[in-house]
């Protein structure tokens, strides 16, 4: 008997913690400054285990690459936040300090260090992996004399293994 509980009470622990994420995500940039060229984004965001899970929220920390269509740049890592509520949805949250290098000197946001912010809101599907669309905002937090910033809107699927 104890030799079928054990492998079981395994499995249900290993079914419950949360793992790490590969997270594609396309959309549109809109930048403040109306000289700016607005494009298409594409992002890329790794999100590593989390290091604390209360009942419904849980923190990770992660990387995110965003490339555009006119070739800027951003690359950073901070906290990612998730709560969880009515069985399979969530609310994400992250801040993530970086780089920026933009492709066109008209969407210059003021300097190299950019901090992205991120809201979104998503679902859960049966095998895991998550749906999700986002809102991200980028600027430099008036550490330089210019700061435009940029928002984005994003659709992304949550690769989980």
């Amino acid at each position: 008997m104890k030799k079928t509980i054990a492998p079981l009470a395994l499995m249900l622990v290993a079914q419950t913690a949360q793992a790490q994420s590969i997270v594609f995500g396309a959309g549109y940039a809109d930048f403040s400054h109306s000289a700016a060229s607005d494009e298409a984004v594409f992002s890329l965001e790794y999100q590593h285990r989390p290091f604390h899970e209360a009942t419904r929220f849980s923190a990770a920390w992660g990387t995110a690459l965003t490339v555009d269509t006119a070739g800027d740049v951003h690359a950073g890592f901070g906290l990612i936040g998730f709560y969880t509520f009515a069985d399979r949805w969530f609310v994400e949250g992250s801040v993530m300090p970086g780089y920026y290098s933009e492709g066109k000197d008209r969407n210059d946001l003021g300097g190299e260090f950019q901090i992205r912010s991120l809201l979104g809101i998503g679902y859960t599907l049966i095998n895991g992996d998550k749906l999700s669309f986002a809102i991200t905002h980028k600027s430099n937090a008036s550490t330089q004399h210019d700061n435009p910033g940029v928002n984005e809107a994003l659709l992304r699927y949550h690769f989980t293994y």
